[in-house]
């Protein structure tokens, strides 16, 4: 199973996950599924279930009857980050999702790549 995580922003909120709660329950599930068929099929996940975006950016295609969604996610070492949830609604995904997506992802990687900060130095006693 590859692991799948949900972008959470600097306040802490996960705006894809937020969005796919707001869902009627039937829809959740079904989106629910296409998610655990991304983490049991990984990178290998073919079209329909998933299809390139932009470079790295990847849509997850979910269909509940009518209605059908779209997250879009990339690939992060060894794990999936879920960025950006849409209904679509027109047959080209929108523009300004898609660069919400890939501002997201250049967040997501700025916050990811800080260098790791040491703790100060003990001091008196246990000082080396």
């Amino acid at each position: 199973m590859w692991p799948i995580v949900y972008y959470r922003d600097g306040s802490g909120r996960e705006p894809a996950n937020e969005a796919i709660l707001r869902l009627s329950p039937r829809d959740q599930l079904a989106v629910d599924n296409d998610i655990e068929r991304l983490a049991e099929f990984g990178p290998t996940l073919p079209y329909p279930w998933s299809s390139q975006v932009n470079g790295e950016l990847r849509e997850l295609r979910a269909d509940a009857g009518p209605s059908h969604y779209r997250i879009f996610y990339r690939r992060s070492h060894n794990i999936f980050v879920l960025l950006h949830f849409i209904e679509k609604r027109v047959d080209r995904l929108p523009r300004s999702d898609i660069q919400l997506a890939e501002q997201r992802w250049a967040d997501y990687q700025t916050r990811m790549n800080v260098p790791v900060r040491r703790p100060p130095r003990a001091a008196g006693h246990d000082a080396p």
